[in-house]
């Protein structure tokens, strides 16, 4: 599954919206940055919405996915949680779980990596994760592009403020 474009969706605990802040998808977004940076992965496309992500990556040669998703999974939710425990206790609440190996859980179980098996495929899935901000029950952004969290800016216009993503022409079919 590593030698593949992923389509992955990972989401908060109960749907809610724990990503509405920007500076917990600024978490994300760092925690991404630091993947890329550390050659753990190519990101081609994401979106961080107010309760879920997708990303399209590529787990690089050397690394494995269920490590690379465990860690990014887990060091975000620490840092989530880190603030919470600075910020807001009553939110931080909502995700007390007591569970056996873990006392708070910011990410559902079970997330979710679709191999990505042509560029068909991947182009259905990067315009999908570009036009969910616009969606009716989300009304986050008029056009793609607006929307800061989210790599449309960089296909639609060319524009790269993350710097970190890797435009899928160069490894793609």
């Amino acid at each position: 599954m590593e030698d593949y474009i992923l389509f992955f969706t990972a989401t908060i605990y109960q749907w809610k919206p724990l990503l509405k802040k920007d500076k917990y998808k600024q978490i994300i977004m760092d925690s991404l940055k630091f993947l890329v940076l550390n050659n753990r992965i190519f990101l081609y496309g994401f979106v961080i919405m107010p309760n879920h992500i997708h990303l399209l990556w590529k787990i690089r040669e050397s690394y494995k996915l269920k490590d690379v998703q465990r860690d990014f999974l887990k060091f975000t939710a620490q840092k989530i949680k880190f603030d919470l425990i600075e910020n807001d206790l009553n939110l931080l609440r909502e995700f007390r779980k007591n569970g056996k190996d873990r006392i708070y859980q910011f990410w559902q179980r079970n997330s979710h990596n679709k191999r990505i098996y042509n560029r068909t495929v991947f182009e259905q899935k990067l315009d999908y994760i570009h036009l969910n901000p616009l969606q009716e029950r989300w009304k986050l952004a008029d056009q793609p592009e607006d929307y800061k969290f989210s790599s449309a800016e960089f296909y639609l216009l060319n524009k790269d403020d993350w710097g970190f993503i890797t435009h899928y022409y160069e490894h793609i079919f």
